[in-house]
């Protein structure tokens, strides 16, 4: 019975973190995708 819980945790602990990184990674392409806006008008095919 301990291993089916020690399973769980780990399935929940590996999909908080799985959220926890994808959330990270759209708020590192939102910083990124408005650092370069300024260069959309010199560049229209960038967006």
């Amino acid at each position: 019975m301990l291993i089916y819980m020690l399973a769980t945790a780990m399935t929940v602990a590996m999909l908080i973190a799985t959220a926890f990184g994808l959330h990270q990674e759209a708020e590192r392409v939102r910083v990124r995708t408005k650092r370069f806006e300024g260069f959309g008008a010199r560049w229209p095919h960038r967006h």
